[in-house]
């Protein structure tokens, strides 16, 4: 990516934060709480993002041996939980706001603690093996397995058990049930930090190819 690509990127996601605070409305039920929606979601998605392409990466691997998608595997996984703490965090200054605590072991918060532990324990093992090849092998048959889990505990666990969170955004009509200047800010968010996302990835996997 470009430093012009960059420049464009960067003025984007701060266009479209100033956006939320000045030109979305607020839903009257979460109030000023509404803006934690444009981070916490793309943040969100962009886990369950991250941790898809370590995936396809790891199997590639797995199928050619090529490092290169080793590099993809390892950066993405790292990307991964990088947005997964940023979910949880913002996640948690909501819950504070609407709940009264931090945290309150709800299913949904459940789930992403659990995922947090997954993804952890992936980089553990990267760590604990020297060898390059052996290590590349072995984390990309965990990286394959793991993955299993983020679908189930991100949308399974959460519809399954009550739950405190609000309701998803699609709602039982398979419509988006969200104001024009809510959903307009959101998606543009989601677009920006996809491209985050990307330009990390791009940038990590330059600095894995140097490494080895």
């Amino acid at each position: 990516m470009g430093w012009i690509a960059r420049v464009v990127l960067f003025l984007w996601i701060a266009g479209w934060t100033i956006a939320g605070f000045v030109w979305a409305p607020l839903v009257p039920l979460l109030g000023d709480t509404t803006r934690v929606l444009y981070l916490h979601i793309p943040a969100a998605w962009v886990t369950v993002l991250a941790l898809a392409w370590s995936m396809l990466h790891s199997a590639l691997y797995l199928a050619k041996r090529r490092m290169e998608n080793d590099h993809h595997a390892v950066g993405a996984a790292e990307i991964g939980l990088i947005f997964c703490v940023a979910a949880t965090v913002s996640g948690s200054l909501w819950a504070k706001s609407m709940w009264g605590s931090y945290w309150n072991w709800d299913p949904r918060e459940t789930s992403i603690f659990f995922l947090l532990l997954v993804y952890g324990a992936y980089l553990a093992l990267r760590a604990a093996i020297e060898d390059p090849a052996r290590r590349a092998r072995l984390s990309a048959i965990y990286s394959v397995i793991a993955f299993v889990a983020v679908p189930f505990l991100i949308f399974v666990v959460p519809r399954i058990y009550y739950t405190l969170h609000p309701d998803p955004l699609i709602n039982p009509q398979g419509k988006i049930d969200m104001d024009p200047r809510i959903r307009t800010t959101f998606f543009a968010m989601l677009a920006g930090m996809t491209g985050v996302f990307f330009w990390m990835l791009n940038q990590r996997v330059r600095v894995a190819r140097f490494e080895a």
